[in-house]
C-alpha cells in the first residue's frame, strides 16, 4: 500500500510549510491525483486520517482533486478527456492523439488559519 508513503510525504510537506509560518495552523491540504497516477483515493484518505489522528495536526482535512486522462489532437488542437479508452479526437476523428495529462500527483494548496 504505497498510499501510506504518499500520505506521509504529504504530511511532511505540510509540517515543513507550517514551520515557515509561526502562529498559523494548517486547516486543509489538497492533493491533485491523476487518473493514471496509480493512487487509490480512498486508501490515500484512510492512510492520511490514520496518520493525523491524535497528533497536533488532527483537525487537518484532506481534499483530493481528481484529474482525468487528457489528450490533445495534433491535427485540430482540440484538448479532451479520454473516456472508455477512446483516444481518437472527438472533433475531427484523428486517431493519433497526444497524451498530456492524467498522471499528476501533487500538492495543490494548503489552507492556513491564524491560531
Amino acid at each position: 500500500m504505497h498510499e501510506m508513503g504518499i500520505a506521509n510525504s504529504v504530511l511532511e510537506a505540510v509540517k515543513a510549510e507550517a514551520d515557515l509560518r509561526p502562529g498559523m495552523r494548517v486547516a486543509k491540504v489538497c492533493v491533485r491525483v491523476g487518473e493514471l497516477a496509480g493512487v487509490d483515493a480512498e486508501a490515500l484518505r484512510f492512510c492520511f486520517d490514520a496518520l493525523v489522528k491524535e497528533t497536533a495536526l488532527e483537525p487537518l482535512s484532506l481534499e483530493i482533486e481528481f484529474r482525468p486522462r487528457r489528450h490533445r489532437c495534433p491535427s485540430c488542437g482540440k484538448e479532451f478527456n479520454v473516456t472508455n479508452y477512446e483516444t481518437n479526437c472527438p472533433a475531427c476523428g484523428e486517431l493519433a492523439t497526444l497524451f498530456f495529462g492524467g498522471t499528476e500527483l501533487e500538492l495543490a494548496y494548503l489552507e492556513m488559519e491564524e491560531t
